[in-house]
C-alpha cells in the first residue's frame, strides 16, 4: 500500500501505515462506552473504504482518463504510442443476434469513447481511424471498460486504403476545360454532343456514379487487363503527360469490365458516350497511376467538434445480391408515426420488400405482388450478358418484373411504392379516345411503373393502376392526403388517397397535367407551343423530360420537382389549382451555370426538398452542392422572359466539404444521388436542416444553414455506404437523442462493392447526435 500522506488522502491519512493495521488507544481512555467504541470504528472503516476507493481512482487516472459505462455499454480508452487518439472510431459488432449488429461511435479528444445501448451479447470491438490501421479485434461484453490500442499506419499509402471513394475519384484526370466541345473519333476522341466539360463529367456522375462509387477499392483496381481491341485501340490520345498513353492492356481491360454482368450492355453505353476510346483511355490512366503508387495526397479530416457525438446503428437486412434502392421509417409530414417500428426498404433486383425490426433485431423479405402474371411483364434487367461477371461468372442474379423503386409511408403507417403490377400498355381509359377527363385533355400510352402499398396491420398489398408512370412519391399536407408522383417524361400525376381509401375507385381518385408555363403571362395556361419550338410571347409553352426528385410545400401545397438533363438541369413548380386539369400552371427554374466554372456556377439538380418556410432545397449531382431556391426573392416569375434563367437571385449554391476534380477545381468528386430536409430536428442538428447523400464520401452530409457549415457524418465501417436517400423519425419525444434519429441504407447496384466483398449483406443505418461523445 502506497504512503497515504504522500499521496495526500485526508485528515485520516495517519492512521495507514505499512504492514499490520494497529489502533492505538491512549491509556486515559481506555474505559469508553461500546457506543463510542462504535463510532470509532465506523469511521476507521469508512476512512480505509475511502481511502481505497480514491487510490484505486487515482491508479485508474493513472492509466488514461476514467470512463463510465452502464451495464449495457462498453466503454474505454483508445492509445496508440502517440498518446490518446481523438476522433477515431471504436467499432463494436456481434453476429450473435438474429441479424448482424454493428455499433460504431467516435472518441473524444481524450481518447475516450462509451459505445451506449448495446443488446446482451459478445462483441468484437476494434478501432479505426484516419492515419492508423485497423486494430486487432478485441472481445468484450456490456457493461465493461476496455483499453484499446491504436497502431499508426507506416506509410500514408498505407493509410489511405480505407480513405472514402472521394479522395481516391479526385485523382482522376478529366479532360481540360479548353479541348472542348467534342469532335469525335477523328479529332480529339470526344462525343461531339459533351459541348463543355461540365457534359463529361456529366455522364461520369449521372452514368456511372448514378449505380454504385467510383474510387473504391472494387474500381480503383483493374482486376483483369486484356489485349485492347482495334477499334478501342484508335484515337485513344494520351491523358497522362501528353507523350504516353496509358497501357493498351489496361485499356483493354476497362473495356471488359463495363461489359460485365447483366448491367454490362448500360455501363458500355455510358462509356461509349464519352467517345469510347478517349473514355477507356481516363480510366486505364487512372488505375494505371493508382496500381504504380499513387494515392490521395491529402488524408480526410479526422471529425471534429459535433462529429464527433454520432452514434451510428447498423443491422443486416436483405441478401448479399439484393439490390435495395430505397427506405423508409416513417411519414414524413408526421414523424412520430410508426414509432421503434420496422423499418422497410425497395429490393429493385429481386422484387422484395425488405424489413428490418431494430427492437428484435431481425430482418425479413416480402415478394412483391404484380396484378398480371409476372410472365407478362418485361424485366427491367436484361436476362442476357455481354460479358461475364468476376464475381458470379455468368449466373443470372437479378429477375424484377415488378421493378419496385421507391417507398413512402402515410399517416395509418401503410406502406407506399411506386412498382410495375402490368405490362406498360395503358387500358382504354387513359388513351386518345376515353372520356376521362384528364385523359381528354393529355391522353397517355403507356405507363412504366404503378402505385402500391402494403398494410402492415392486415399484411395486405392494394395495387392501383395508373395511367401516369410513377418513381418517386410524396405526400401533401392537405385534407385528401394526396400522393403526387414523378417520373413520367410527360406529365406529373397525382392519388387522391382519401377518395380511393373510400371509393376503391382507381380512375375516379387520380389525375394528371402536362407541365406548361405561362409564358405569355395571362395568369392562366391556354394554348401552348411544344417543347421543341420556340417560346412564342402569345402562347404558353409545354416542358417535356422525365422529372426526378418531387416534393410538395408545407407552405402552399405547390408541387416542385427536378429533372437532372440536359446540363445545367432545372427545377419546376406546379400549381394544380382548384379545377385541375384547366388550372395546371408550371413555372421553370434554370441552375444558374457557367460552363467556365466561375462565379455562382453549379450544374445538374436530382433530389429535392423542401423546409417548413417554402425553401426549396436541391442537391447539385454534377458540380457537387447543395443549392437552396426562394422564388420569394424572383422578381419575375411568369411571362416571355420565364424559361428558366429569369430568376438567379433566387438560387444560393453551397459546395461541397472535401476534395475536388483535377482539372476541375470547382467541381466537388462526391455525388449527391439525393437530398432531404430535416424538417421536424429528428437527428438534433435543428430543425430545417438539409442533408445530402455523400454517395462516395461514405456519408451523409448536413448543412447548417445559418452557418454554412457542413456537418459530416461519415460510415467508416463497412467502406462503401451508397445511399440513395433518408428520412429521419420520433420514437419518442420524450427520450431526448435517445428517441430519434435518421435512417439510411446501404443502396448500391453492387452489393458486393461493399467491405468484406462477395457474401456481404446490405445494411440499414441509424443516425443519432448525442450531446457529447461520453453521452450513454
Amino acid at each position: 500500500m502506497s504512503d497515504g500522506k504522500r499521496m495526500g488522502v485526508g485528515p485520516h491519512a495517519d492512521l495507514i501505515k505499512e504492514g499490520p493495521m494497529s489502533i492505538t488507544v491512549p491509556p486515559e481512555r481506555t474505559r469508553l462506552s461500546n457506543a463510542s467504541i462504535a463510532a470509532a470504528c465506523l469511521v476507521l472503516c469508512c476512512s480505509i473504504i475511502a481511502t481505497g476507493l480514491l487510490q484505486t481512482r487515482i491508479h485508474a487516472q493513472a492509466q488514461g482518463p476514467s470512463v463510465t459505462v452502464d451495464p449495457d455499454d462498453i466503454g474505454g480508452v483508445v492509445r496508440s504510442p502517440n498518446g490518446p487518439e481523438a476522433g477515431v472510431w471504436v467499432i463494436a459488432e456481434t453476429t450473435d443476434l438474429p441479424t448482424r449488429l454493428i455499433k460504431i461511435v467516435v472518441t473524444d479528444d481524450q481518447g475516450r469513447f462509451v459505445v451506449p445501448d448495446l443488446p446482451k451479447a459478445t462483441y468484437q470491438v476494434w478501432v479505426r481511424g484516419y492515419g492508423l490501421v485497423d486494430s486487432k479485434p478485441i472481445q468484450a461484453a456490456p457493461g465493461k471498460t476496455v483499453a484499446l490500442t491504436a497502431t499508426p499506419a507506416a506509410t500514408a499509402r498505407e493509410a489511405a486504403k480505407i480513405y472514402p471513394g472521394s479522395y481516391w475519384f479526385a485523382l482522376l484526370n478529366v479532360p481540360q476545360k479548353g479541348e472542348f466541345p467534342g469532335t469525335g473519333p477523328q479529332g480529339n476522341g470526344m462525343a461531339p454532343a459533351l459541348r463543355s466539360q461540365a457534359h463529361w463529367i456529366d455522364v461520369m456522375k449521372q452514368g456511372c456514379h448514378l449505380c454504385h462509387q467510383l474510387g473504391n477499392k472494387f474500381t480503383r483496381e483493374l482486376e483483369t487487363r486484356a489485349p485492347l481491341s482495334s477499334s478501342a485501340a484508335s484515337g485513344a490520345g494520351s491523358l497522362r503527360d501528353g507523350k504516353n498513353g496509358p497501357n493498351p492492356s489496361s485499356m483493354g481491360g476497362w473495356d471488359r469490365r463495363v461489359q460485365s454482368s447483366q448491367r454490362g450492355a448500360q455501363m458500355s453505353q455510358v462509356m461509349s458516350r464519352f467517345g469510347r476510346q478517349r473514355g477507356l483511355a481516363m480510366f486505364a490512366d487512372w488505375s494505371d497511376r493508382i496500381a504504380a503508387g499513387e494515392f490521395p495526397p491529402e488524408a480526410p479530416p479526422r471529425p471534429q467538434g459535433a462529429e464527433r457525438n454520432l452514434v451510428l446503428t447498423l443491422r443486416d437486412w436483405g441478401t448479399p445480391t439484393l439490390y435495395i434502392h430505397d427506405e423508409i421509417t416513417t411519414d414524413k409530414r408526421n414523424p412520430t408515426v410508426n414509432p421503434n417500428g420496422p423499418a422497410y426498404g425497395v429490393a429493385i433486383s429481386d422484387d422484395f420488400l425488405t424489413i428490418v425490426d431494430p427492437v428484435k433485431n431481425t430482418a425479413a423479405n416480402l415478394k412483391l405482388p404484380t396484378r398480371d402474371d409476372p410472365k407478362s411483364i418485361p424485366p427491367f434487367f436484361p436476362r442476357s450478358m455481354l460479358a461475364s461477371s468476376p464475381y458470379y461468372g455468368d449466373e443470372i442474379l437479378w429477375t424484377n418484373p415488378a421493378n419496385p423503386h421507391n417507398p413512402m409511408m402515410d399517416g395509418k403507417g401503410r406502406v407506399w411504392l411506386t412498382h410495375r403490377i402490368r405490362a406498360p400498355t395503358n387500358p382504354a381509359w387513359c388513351r386518345e379516345g376515353s372520356s376521362n377527363p384528364y385523359a381528354k385533355n393529355y391522353p397517355i400510352e403507356q405507363s412504366e411503373r404503378h402505385p402500391s402499398f402494403y398494410d402492415p396491420t392486415t399484411q395486405q398489398w392494394t395495387l392501383i393502376d395508373t395511367c401516369f408512370g410513377t418513381h418517386h412519391l410524396q405526400f401533401a399536407e392537405d385534407k385528401d392526403d394526396t400522393l403526387y408522383f414523378s417520373g413520367d417524361g410527360e406529365v406529373i400525376g397525382w392519388i387522391n388517397t382519401r377518395k380511393f381509401d373510400e371509393t376503391r375507385d382507381a380512375p375516379a381518385s387520380q389525375g394528371w397535367c402536362p407541365v406548361v408555363v405561362d409564358t405569355n403571362g395571362d395568369g392562366r395556361i391556354g394554348e401552348y407551343v411544344q417543347p421543341a419550338e420556340p417560346v412564342d410571347p402569345k402562347r404558353d409553352k409545354r416542358y417535356r423530360g422525365a422529372s426526378y426528385g418531387i416534393i410538395v410545400s408545407p407552405v402552399d401545397h405547390a408541387v416542385w420537382f427536378a429533372q437532372n438533363g440536359p446540363v445545367p438541369g432545372r427545377i419546376f413548380r406546379l400549381e394544380i389549382g382548384s379545377n385541375p386539369p384547366a388550372t395546371c400552371k408550371a413555372e421553370v427554374y434554370e441552375v444558374p451555370f457557367n460552363p467556365a466554372g466561375s462565379g455562382k456556377s453549379g450544374f445538374v439538380p436530382r433530389g429535392i426538398d423542401i423546409d417548413r418556410n417554402g425553401v426549396v432545397w436541391t442537391a447539385l449531382s454534377g458540380s457537387g452542392h447543395m443549392a437552396s431556391f426562394d422564388r420569394r426573392k424572383c422578381a419575375v416569375l411568369n411571362g416571355p422572359t420565364s424559361t428558366g434563367e429569369h430568376c438567379q437571385e433566387g438560387w444560393t449554391l453551397y459546395k461541397d466539404p472535401g476534395p475536388t476534380l483535377r482539372n476541375a477545381p470547382e467541381v466537388a468528386a462526391d455525388y449527391h444521388y439525393y437530398n432531404w430536409v430535416d424538417q421536424f430536428d429528428t437527428l438534433g442538428l435543428g430543425k430545417n436542416v438539409p442533408l445530402s447523400t455523400g454517395s462516395l464520401s461514405d456519408s451523409l452530409l448536413a448543412l447548417l444553414p445559418d452557418t454554412g457549415q457542413w456537418v459530416v457524418l461519415r460510415v467508416p465501417y463497412p467502406l462503401g455506404f451508397f445511399s440513395r436517400g433518408m428520412d429521419g423519425r420520433i420514437d419518442d419525444a420524450k427520450a431526448g437523442w435517445k428517441g430519434k434519429g435518421v435512417w439510411a441504407t446501404y443502396g448500391a447496384a453492387v452489393t458486393w462493392h461493399i467491405e468484406g466483398g462477395k457474401g456481404t449483406n446490405p445494411k440499414m443505418i441509424h443516425f443519432q447526435m448525442r450531446p457529447h461523445p461520453l453521452a450513454r
